[in-house]
C-alpha cells in the first residue's frame, strides 16, 4: 500500500519548507502564484488529503454544525434543513443532523453528545415534549459552555439565541380574512398542536381576526386538542353538522382529516366548505381538491438560521448581541378556497 502523503513528504519532494507547503495549499497571499500552483497540482498527484481533524485541533474549531429537527416526516423540517445544508455548504460548513422525535430526552441526549467537541454550534427546533413541560435547562446549559444555537420555528422564549421564525399571529389573520373575504360567514378552527407555541400562536391569531371584524367566537366551532385521538370524532361531527362553511387548520393532520370526511360526507369543496392549511408540502398540491396553504418558506428559514450561526461562529463577540427573523409567509389559493 502506497504511503498516505504528508505535508513533510511533500516538503522534502519538493525542496520547500513545511510552512510554505501549508500556506500554498492553504491559498495563502504570503505565497508566489508559481509556488501555490506548483505545491498545489503535486499534492494532488500525490493524493494528499490534509489532516482535518489536526486542523481543527489547532483552530479550536471543527466547521461543523449540528441540526436538531423534532420531525422527520413533517415537510417543512425537510425543506428548513435543505435551505441550512445549502447555506453550510456554501460557507464550507459540514452539517450532522439528529431527529429528537419529539421527545425531550433524545434531544438533551443529541445535544450533550455533539457538544462534546463535535460541532461549533446548533440549529434546532424545539422538540413537542420541551415545549409541553416548558424545559429549557439543556439549552441554557449549551449556551454557557460557549456553544451559539440558532432556534426556528419552535422556539424558547425564555433562552437568550437568535431565532428565526414566521408571524403565525399575523398569518392566521390573514388567512381568517381572506375566508371571510371570499364569502365565508363561520370558520372553524382546528387544532392538534396547542401545546406548541406556533399552534397557540395561530390559535390566537384565529381569535384576534374574529374580533377585529365584530363576529362572535363560537367555542363550538373551536376543536383544540394536543393529541388526534379524540379529534378525529370530534371533527367528524363539526364537518357533519354543516354549521361552518370555512376551516383554519392550523397543523397537516387537522388540514387532512377535514378535507377527508367533508368529501366523506358528500360536502362540495370549496362551494360549501372552504379550508386554509398550514405549510406547503407536496400532499397540498397532490389533493383533490388541491389545499389552500399558509406557506412558511421552510428553505428561506434554514438558510437564513444557518447565516445567523455561521456569522456569530466568525465573529466571535465578546458581549454576544441576539437577533430574532421574522420570515413572512404567503398565502397560496389553491382548489379548496373560493376564488375572489
Amino acid at each position: 500500500m502506497k504511503p498516505k502523503a504528508t505535508l513533510k513528504q511533500i516538503s522534502k519532494d519538493l525542496g520547500i519548507s513545511v510552512s510554505t507547503v501549508s500556506k500554498a495549499l492553504s491559498d495563502s497571499h504570503e505565497i508566489s502564484e508559481p509556488t501555490k500552483i506548483r505545491v498545489q497540482e503535486y499534492a494532488k498527484l500525490q493524493n494528499y488529503k490534509p489532516n482535518t481533524m489536526a486542523k481543527n485541533l489547532k483552530n479550536q474549531r471543527t466547521n461543523t454544525i449540528g441540526v436538531i429537527i423534532p420531525n422527520i416526516l413533517n415537510p417543512f423540517f425537510a425543506k428548513v434543513f435543505s435551505g441550512i445544508e445549502k447555506k453550510a455548504n456554501e460557507k464550507g460548513y459540514n452539517v450532522i443532523t439528529y431527529i429528537s422525535n419529539e421527545s425531550h430526552n433524545k434531544e438533551k441526549q443529541a445535544m450533550d453528545l455533539l457538544s462534546n467537541g463535535t460541532v461549533d454550534g446548533f440549529i434546532l427546533s424545539v422538540a413537542e415534549e420541551s415545549q409541553a413541560k416548558n424545559v429549557s435547562s439543556h439549552f441554557k446549559e449549551i449556551l454557557r459552555e460557549g456553544l451559539p444555537i440558532v432556534m426556528f420555528d419552535r422556539i424558547m422564549e425564555d433562552v437568550n439565541c437568535d431565532k428565526v421564525i414566521v408571524d403565525d399571529f399575523e398569518s392566521s389573520i390573514e388567512a381568517v380574512n381572506h375566508l371571510l373575504k371570499i364569502g365565508c360567514k363561520n370558520i372553524a378552527l382546528l387544532s392538534c398542536i396547542d401545546n406548541l407555541s406556533v399552534g397557540k400562536h395561530r390559535a390566537l391569531g384565529y381569535e384576534r381576526a374574529l374580533q377585529d371584524n365584530k363576529i362572535s367566537i363560537n367555542n363550538k366551532h373551536i376543536i383544540i386538542t394536543d393529541t388526534q385521538e379524540d379529534f378525529d370524532a370530534r371533527l367528524e361531527k363539526l364537518i357533519a353538522s354543516k354549521e361552518v362553511d370555512g376551516i383554519l387548520a392550523v397543523d397537516e393532520h387537522s388540514s387532512t382529516m377535514a378535507m377527508k370526511i367533508a368529501i366523506q360526507k358528500g360536502i362540495k369543496i370549496p362551494e360549501e366548505l372552504c379550508v386554509i392549511g398550514f405549510a406547503d408540502g407536496v400532499w397540498s398540491r397532490r389533493l383533490t381538491p388541491s389545499l389552500s396553504t399558509i406557506s412558511q418558506h421552510g428553505p428561506e428559514i434554514g438558510e437564513e438560521a444557518a447565516k445567523l450561526l455561521i456569522e456569530k461562529l466568525e465573529r466571535k463577540q465578546e458581549t454576544p448581541t441576539y437577533k430574532t427573523t421574522v420570515v413572512k409567509t404567503e398565502l397560496r389559493q389553491r382548489d379548496s378556497t373560493r376564488r375572489v
